[in-house]
């Protein structure tokens, strides 16, 4: 059985550096513009690229750009600059527009095609090899048994998602948002009204003699249970053994604008499944562990995805909110770092520490590290505690001045 790729999201240094740190084998990213996330706080800058590329480079990590938006004539001139000043520094483009294809193509770059594109057969599978392309991310709607018909008739690399949000739409080609906000998911826009909550509405449409209507009609009912166009999340490590004997080549997590402690978790678990796999340590007790893991960041109600049917079993989830098993609080920031010592001083903002309490540090170059808060001193005192405004000093993996400090506490 092959080992699969762990495809890890990156919106900012910081994720990308905690996916490194957290084993992923490859990475996928945005650059601001063309992508199916274009806010500026998920995305990086094409300045950024080098030292992307360094990092990634240095522990043997692939990095993947997404270009997967629907592209518009004018804009053909941009992407073809884009894809040539990112050609030295990616692995492949992730694209979803047959233009874009075709400028990749040009460039003779790496081509994977986006879940976006809806690829759901071994015919779609084929046409796209004799374009050029070497990798496709299929459908959202596909179930395990069609994948691996599909990996078994086109010997393709097939690489789908394993974990993360889902879309109500297919593949996410929705025009939801566009219709209710003018801003398109398709140009990586969302605004998620999916997520909300909804109103049904009386509306009268008989009148009496007299030009009145016949019943009341600003009668208003909110739907129970109101998130009904809300999918759950997919986590797929009950059956990682099954997707990975289907000969899928690539595990895809999603969550590009989700927060740094959701990649290294998710990653880390995703590894440790894989690996057990690998290893045949893979045991019911495992996955009960590795999912209460993954409870403990950001996550909607869980769902098998599509991977045992259309449409899904228990597929809309009752919470609008994150069911996470742990929250963070903002603590403070590094205000130096004794490398020598191992020992971090750092500056209380918000809230109370105590020795015992669980941190968690974040920074583009510490990326996210865990601990539990041991004897806290200040110069030759020892602390029982620290609140606002006050220093401390305490043990800590490596992390750098400037980096934020948080309190984990059970939600």
């Amino acid at each position: 059985m092959k080992r699969p790729e762990i495809l890890a999201p990156a919106g900012d240094f910081t994720c990308l550096q905690a996916a490194l740190d957290a084993g992923a084998d490859a990475v996928y990213f945005g650059l601001g513009t063309f992508n199916m996330r274009a806010r500026s706080g998920v995305n990086f800058r094409t300045e950024d690229l080098p030292e992307i590329h360094r990092r990634c480079r240095e522990q043997g990590v692939k990095a993947y750009l997404a270009l997967n938006a629907i592209a518009f004539e004018d804009e053909l001139d941009g992407i073809d600059r884009l894809i040539a000043d990112s050609k030295p520094y990616v692995d492949a483009f992730i694209v979803a527009d047959w233009g874009v294809i075709e400028l990749c193509r040009k460039h003779g770059v790496h081509i994977h095609v986006s879940t976006q594109m809806s690829t759901s057969n071994s015919a779609a599978v084929q046409f796209l090899a004799a374009q050029g392309v070497e990798r496709v991310v299929l459908a959202r709607e596909c179930t395990l048994a069609e994948v691996k018909a599909i990996i078994d008739k086109t010997g393709m690399e097939i690489e789908t998602f394993v974990h993360g949000a889902q879309c109500v739409a297919e593949s996410g080609r929705c025009l939801m948002s566009h219709e209710a906000f003018g801003k398109s998911a398709c140009r990586g826009e969302c605004r998620q009204p999916c997520r909300r909550r909804f109103l049904v509405q009386a509306v009268d449409l008989y009148e009496d003699k007299d030009g009145k209507p016949v019943h009341e009609s600003d009668t208003r009912f909110i739907v129970e249970p109101h998130t009904v166009l809300s999918a759950r999340d997919l986590c797929s490590l009950a059956f990682v053994d099954r997707l990975m004997a289907a000969g899928i080549a690539s595990f895809k997590i999603e969550g590009r604008a989700r927060n740094a402690e959701y990649v290294k978790t998710t990653v880390e678990c995703y590894r440790r499944a894989v690996d057990a796999v690998l290893a045949d340590t893979y045991t019911p007790e495992l996955v009960a562990e590795l999912t209460e893991k993954v409870k403990t960041v950001f996550h909607r109600e869980f769902s098998r995805g599509m991977f045992y049917g259309r449409p899904g079993e228990n597929q809309f989830t009752d919470s609008e909110d994150s069911l996470s098993t742990t929250v963070k609080r903002h603590l403070g920031v590094v205000i130096d770092y004794f490398v020598q010592a191992g020992i971090a001083q750092i500056k209380v903002q918000d809230n109370l520490v105590r020795s015992g309490d669980r941190l968690q540090i974040q920074g583009a170059t510490t990326g996210v590290k865990d601990l539990v808060a041991g004897e806290l001193r200040r110069d030759e005192e020892v602390l029982t505690q620290a609140g606002k405004g006050e220093w401390f000093t305490l043990r800590t993996p490596r992390c750098r001045v400037g980096d934020k400090v948080f309190l984990v506490v059970p939600r």
